[in-house]
């Protein structure tokens, strides 16, 4: 992850930015623009396996990859989840827009899922997903955020009591136990085997 600029942004400004080249992925994080590089393709598996899965429960216009959400932080900030799961009124507030982004004004979706980045040296993103994003998605009001670590081949599922995240782990061939999800039948292995 390199800054892609030294300059501080406003969210408006952030937002008024063409994307030059496809497949840039940026974020505004504390009124700097962060380069966030490539997806590996083990994180584009998982999150396309989870995709096709979600399907069984929900509609696809509820699924979201590449859909982008306003958070809380010192400053204005945005995150782009490896995959979101939308409640209707969520859905229906992004209908129309321009750009694929949940504001502050939005509701809040269902679930967050982030897959840590599969390098073993990248400590930024385990420190961005295990820490500053569990307090930004906990501030947000997600009732849901998993958290999928291919490095440690593990899972964390957190769940949102009195403005805080109760963590569960799994491991191995444990099933999965999902709020949002309660019929999924899924095990941390057969999702980590995709990295």
């Amino acid at each position: 992850m390199t800054i892609a600029t030294a300059q501080p942004m406003t969210l408006e400004e952030y937002l008024a930015l063409a994307q030059v080249a496809e497949g840039e992925r940026y974020e505004l994080v504390d009124v700097f623009l962060v380069d966030m590089g490539a997806e590996s393709h083990a994180n584009v598996l998982i999150a396309s396996f989870l995709f096709s899965v979600f399907l069984k429960f929900l509609p696809f216009n509820l699924i979201c990859r590449g859909t982008e959400i306003e958070v809380v932080g010192a400053r204005a900030n945005t995150r782009f989840p490896g995959l979101m799961v939308l409640m209707e009124d969520c859905a229906a507030a992004l209908a129309g827009k321009k750009r694929s982004l949940i504001t502050l004004e939005m509701p809040a979706p269902a679930l967050v899922i982030e897959v840590v980045s599969n390098s073993e040296d990248d400590e930024r993103s385990r420190e961005r997903d295990y820490v500053l994003k569990r307090k930004e998605y906990a501030q947000r009001g997600i009732p849901e955020y998993w958290i999928i670590n291919p490095v440690e081949a593990e899972m964390l599922i957190l769940n949102l009591v009195n403005g805080q995240y109760q963590e569960q782990r799994f491991i191995a061939d444990e099933q999965l136990v999902s709020t949002i999800f309660p019929k999924l039948q899924l095990t941390s292995s057969r999702l980590l085997q995709l990295s």
